[in-house]
């Protein structure tokens, strides 16, 4: 599996991706869309939300539970 990782910028809602020569025979890929999260601000709203959403909060709260004992003496 080839892995080919780079920001873009989009224009009028496009996006175009020019691959590199390393994957000239390849005829299928597939396409992640992220937002770039560079600002400050818009990731700490995104913690704040994380910290009350139900989902995040019993993911943590399971691994927390295994590995309760990970740093106890009793080990």
């Amino acid at each position: 599996m080839k892995i080919f990782k780079k920001k873009y910028k989009v224009k009028d809602n496009q996006l175009i991706i020019d691959l590199p020569n390393t994957f000239n025979e390849i005829s299928s890929v597939i396409v992640t869309i992220e937002e770039d999260l560079n600002d400050h601000q818009k990731k700490i709203e995104l913690m704040k939300k994380a910290s009350k959403d139900p989902l995040f909060l019993a993911d943590i709260k399971e691994v927390n539970n295994d590995f309760k004992f990970a740093d106890s003496d009793a080990l």
